[in-house]
């Protein structure tokens, strides 16, 4: 296994009150495998994201328990120095904003120049060479000319191409890209999120995929994890899920999704109600105050991680443990 993940627990501490941003987190990626893990905005997607690559801010954020293991490595124990190979030859971080996570000093090229050398021992000249490259298989005409420019002077679409080739500058192993589209127009994210298969296919390495656009799964992972107040709720491949979701906030999430066959006078479904307050969790379920099949049980009884079948697990009373 490349990645595992095991009751991963991280909190925010803010004025006396904690935040529990990532409430026992588990799932595994395999060598390879591409992975979307969706859910509203708030529900720890991105929080997930920063505690495997341990860079959550502190304070407020400390990571309190669980394991993180990458090709058996425990990185939750590994020495800050060891953590920063880890980052980007081992796992890379596509950021949501490409503008604010690009130097603004700094031409494209040099930038993409820093993330070759830093993993790999290649001369100036190589390094160009491996840069302009990365330019060209990202489909961004005249890269020589790119290579000169700075990051206000392309548009967001060559911004974040530039960041997915930094990100494969180091061949890691494992992609982890947060909302790598959200900030594009539907056509450049077609493009964006074609690039990165065809990039995750020619390389061999996993991609975990955090989005809250169920279309953009359904193009690029083989598997889900759905998120809801800092938990998985349910999992499984993709397939399965959008045929046949097991837990009522993913069947909200997929029923409020518009379809062409819809007609214009019918109202677009929604999950009603708000998601709860991380610092002030209610007892029970914490979907249970928005969820249409709602039991007695749901509201004193937060339910287990349950399987169904050989490759899906959801976390819901209607499920309970056999």
């Amino acid at each position: 296994m490349l990645l595992e993940v095991e009751r991963l627990q991280t909190e925010l501490r803010v004025g006396g009150r904690v935040v529990q941003a990532v409430r026992g987190v588990s799932f595994a990626v395999s060598p390879g495998e591409a992975v979307g893990i969706v859910g509203e905005s708030g529900c720890g997607k991105s929080m997930t994201a920063l505690s495997i690559m341990r860079l959550v801010p502190n304070p407020p954020g400390v990571i309190t328990g669980g394991s993180i293991r990458f090709q058996g490595r425990e990185l939750l124990s590994l020495p800050e120095r060891e953590m920063r190979k880890v980052r980007g030859g081992g796992i890379a971080l596509i950021f949501q904003d490409p503008f604010t996570s690009l130097n603004p000093t700094m031409t494209l090229g040099a930038q993409i120049m820093e993330a070759v050398a830093a993993h790999s021992r290649v001369s100036r000249h190589e390094a160009y060479s491996r840069a302009v490259d990365l330019l060209r298989a990202m489909h961004i005409a005249s890269p020589e000319t790119r290579m000169r420019q700075y990051p206000h002077q392309v548009s967001g679409g060559q911004r974040q191409r530039v960041m997915i080739a930094m990100a494969f500058a180091g061949n890691p192993s494992l992609i982890i890209a947060d909302e790598p589209t959200t900030a594009l127009d539907v056509t450049v994210q077609a493009q964006i999120i074609s690039l990165m298969d065809q990039f995750r296919r020619r390389t061999g390495a996993a991609v975990l995929l955090i989005t809250h656009d169920l279309g953009v799964v359904a193009q690029m992972v083989d598997r889900v994890l759905v998120m809801y107040a800092g938990q998985i709720v349910e999992a499984g491949p993709v397939t399965q899920i959008f045929a046949s979701p097991l837990h009522p906030y993913t069947a909200g999430l997929l029923s409020s999704l518009p379809r062409l066959d819809t007609p214009r006078h019918k109202r677009l479904p929604f999950v009603p109600g708000q998601p709860p307050n991380m610092a002030d969790l209610p007892r029970g379920c914490a979907f249970a105050a928005r969820c249409p099949h709602v039991m007695e049980i749901c509201r004193t009884h937060d339910p287990e991680d349950t399987a169904v079948g050989p490759e899906r697990t959801v976390r819901c009373h209607l499920y309970p443990k056999q």
